[in-house]
C-alpha cells in the first residue's frame, strides 16, 4: 500500500494519482453549514474511509460529489476533471454510488431491478447482469420480490445496481448500518473483492470505527463539516500502537537498555518512557537492573481507532 503524499496545492491538482479530491469544498442551507472548506484526497486503488459522527457531514459530501446537489463553495473534481466543466457528466459514469438507502423496486426481483438500471443507464445488451448477481450473492433468489429481501440482500443488491456500467469509482454511504452480523461479514467481503479483483476504489462513510478498520486503505476524519486529518492505514497503526508506558528511575539506562534489546522507545522526561510493539517486562527489568534502574510502575496502552478519533475531535461525543 502507498501511503498518501504530503503536496502542495498545485500538485494535488496535477497529481493522477488522486481519482477524486475536493478544494475548499462546502454547502450551506439557509443558516446551516453542513460543510465548510473541506479538503479531501482520495487515491487510485484506495478503500478510503470517511470517518465522522452522524451530522459530521459525510452524507452531504456524497450528495455533491454524485451530483445530487451543488456546491456552495469551493470544488472538486473526478480523474482530474473540475465539476464545473461539462465534461464532468462524462466522468461522472466511471463512478458508482449507494446513498443513504439503496433505491429499489420493491415490487421487482433483484433481476428486474438490474433490468431497469440497465435500461436508465441505456446499457443496450444485458450481458454481465448475471455475473453481477454472482457476485453480490444474489443469483438463487429468483423470483422472489425485494420486497421480501433482508436488509443485508438489499444493500447488496443496492451495491449491484452501482455496478451497472463497470465503474472504477464506489461511494457507499455508510453500508453495513443496522445489518445483522453476518449482513456486515458479506458486504466486507463483497467490498475487499470488487477492490482486489476489479480494481474498483471504495470511498466508504461510516460511524462504526471497529468495522472500518478492517477495510480501509487510507482515512478522512469529518468533524463539523471540515477535514481534520487525512491518514493511511499504515500511518493510523503507526499512531495506534501498543504501548507500554514505564515509571523508572533513570531514562537515560533505559533508552540504553532499549537500544540493546531493538526496542522502540520514546522517551516523556525523566522518568516516563513510552515502549512500542511486543515488550518481555521480565527480560527488561533483568537488563535494567544490571544498570542500577529500577521499574517504579507501568501500564499498557493500547489505543483504538475510537480513541485516537475521539482524541482528534476534542473528546465532543454529541456533534
Amino acid at each position: 500500500m502507498n501511503d498518501a503524499r504530503h503536496t502542495t496545492d498545485l500538485d494535488v491538482k496535477t497529481d493522477s494519482t488522486y481519482c477524486l479530491e475536493t478544494q475548499g469544498l462546502g454547502k450551506q442551507y439557509k443558516n446551516y453549514k453542513a460543510l465548510s472548506g473541506l479538503n479531501l484526497h482520495v487515491p487510485r486503488g484506495a478503500i478510503y474511509g470517511l470517518v465522522g459522527q452522524n451530522g459530521a457531514g459525510k452524507t452531504t459530501l456524497l450528495r455533491l460529489l454524485c451530483g445530487l446537489q451543488t456546491p456552495t463553495m469551493g470544488t472538486y473534481t473526478l480523474y482530474g476533471i473540475p465539476h464545473t466543466s461539462p465534461a464532468i457528466h462524462e466522468v461522472r459514469k466511471r463512478m458508482g454510488a449507494v446513498v443513504e438507502t439503496p433505491a429499489l423496486l420493491p415490487g421487482m426481483t433483484a433481476r428486474e431491478n438490474l433490468e431497469q438500471q440497465y435500461r436508465i443507464l441505456g446499457i443496450p445488451s444485458l450481458a454481465g447482469m448475471e455475473e453481477l448477481l454472482t457476485l453480490v450473492g444474489l443469483a438463487d433468489t429468483g423470483k422472489k420480490k425485494v420486497r421480501a429481501f433482508s436488509l443485508g440482500m438489499r444493500q447488496r443488491l443496492g451495491i449491484a445496481l452501482a455496478l451497472c456500467g463497470n465503474p472504477d469509482l464506489l461511494l457507499l454511504d455508510e453500508p453495513v448500518n443496522g445489518l445483522d452480523p453476518q449482513g456486515i461479514i458479506e458486504i466486507r467481503e463483497l467490498i475487499l473483492q470488487l477492490n482486489r479483483d476489479r480494481h474498483i476504489t471504495v470511498v466508504i462513510s461510516s460511524h462504526i470505527l471497529d468495522e472500518l478498520s478492517r477495510l480501509a486503505t487510507h482515512y478522512g476524519f469529518i468533524h463539523h463539516g471540515t477535514m481534520l486529518k487525512e491518514i493511511t492505514a499504515r500511518e493510523l497503526e503507526a499512531a495506534c500502537r501498543k504501548c507500554v508506558r514505564l515509571t523508572v528511575t533513570s531514562t537515560s539506562a533505559l533508552s540504553r537498555v532499549c537500544d540493546g534489546l531493538g526496542l522502540d522507545c520514546e522517551i516523556i522526561n525523566d522518568q516516563q518512557a513510552d515502549l512500542y510493539g511486543d515488550v518481555n517486562i521480565t527480560k527488561l527489568t533483568l537488563a535494567l537492573a544490571r544498570e542500577n534502574c529500577e521499574i517504579r510502575s507501568f501500564h499498557e496502552h493500547d489505543e483504538s481507532l475510537e480513541n485516537y478519533y475521539m482524541n482528534l475531535v476534542g473528546g465532543d461525543r454529541h456533534a
